[in-house]
């Protein structure tokens, strides 16, 4: 089991769903005046599109979320299954 454990963890692909769009992405923020909203708008704005950004949110997420999946964790869920 734990090498399993071990494989999938290592493994683990992070993506998002759903059609996120620059528009979108405005409406979200909308009210939100600080900095970091303006910069992030500014960058969107200038590429036209929110893929670069999912790609790397996603790439960046990943080794947080390897650390969150601890074996235990990867255990239980297994476990889980195949009791399911």
């Amino acid at each position: 089991m734990n090498r399993l454990i071990e494989y999938l963890r290592q493994h683990i692909m992070i993506d998002f769903q759903g059609d996120l769009t620059v528009g979108k992405v405005r409406e979200l923020l909308a009210g939100d005046d600080s900095r970091d909203v303006k910069q992030l708008l500014a960058k969107l704005v200038a590429e036209k599109k929110v893929e670069d950004m999912m790609l790397v949110l996603a790439d960046c997420l990943l080794e947080p979320v390897q650390t969150a999946l601890t074996d235990d964790v990867m255990r239980e869920q297994i476990r889980m299954y195949s009791e399911s």
